[in-house]
């Protein structure tokens, strides 16, 4: 038996058969952010490099959840937006804290100061994985890593033939029980 069909299901799952699905493809993961080394085992000049990347990837990041934000605010959904715009405004902050340490590191390394550059250097690293973890929750919100559904999502479902009769969530009554009564008088 076959069966084709528009299927705009939110959290379904389909229980028997085999089901063959075209879907978009999957949004790609980011990378893992790199782990924090000691900031004072890193050369000032690869610390400015680092900054520099962090920077980029968190401006990206940005990007990314204000994408999420207009997509939640053209579905009209206030739980999504809200969700959504808490994320945002985390990342801002972070971002502009993160454009400030950078400024501070560039200073720090021009005059040769260790110990503030260190600082500057740990703080734009520690925003960056902050930030990533910011924009998975911001995905989160939208229901992105939960699953994708597409409007003009087709699904084919087949039946195999061998499949036991019946509906499973309405199992047929029990037998009646007859319960008999003990005798009035035992027989010898």
């Amino acid at each position: 038996m076959r069966i084709l069909g528009m299927l705009a299901v939110v959290g379904g799952l389909v229980t028997s058969g085999m089901a063959h699905a075209q879907a978009p493809a999957p949004l790609p993961r980011p990378a893992a952010p790199p782990a924090l080394d000691k900031a004072s085992d890193v050369p000032d000049s690869q610390k400015l490099e680092r900054s520099t990347q962090a920077l980029g990837g968190m401006r990206e990041a940005l990007r990314q959840v204000l994408e999420k934000v207009e997509e939640a605010r053209r579905t009209k959904d206030v739980v999504k937006l809200n969700c959504a715009n808490e994320k945002l405004t985390q990342i801002k902050g972070l971002l502009r804290i993160s454009e400030q340490a950078d400024v501070a590191l560039q200073e720090a390394v021009s005059k040769s100061e260790a110990a503030p550059g260190e600082h500057e250097f740990t703080k734009v690293m520690i925003a960056q994985q902050k930030v990533g973890q910011l924009r998975s929750e911001a995905e989160e919100c939208i229901g992105q890593l939960a699953f994708r559904t597409d409007e003009n999502l087709f699904v084919e479902v087949e039946e195999p033939d061998n499949l036991p009769g019946g509906d499973p969530t309405r199992p047929p009554p029990p037998p009646d029980l007859v319960v008999r009564p003990p005798p009035a008088s035992p027989v010898d």
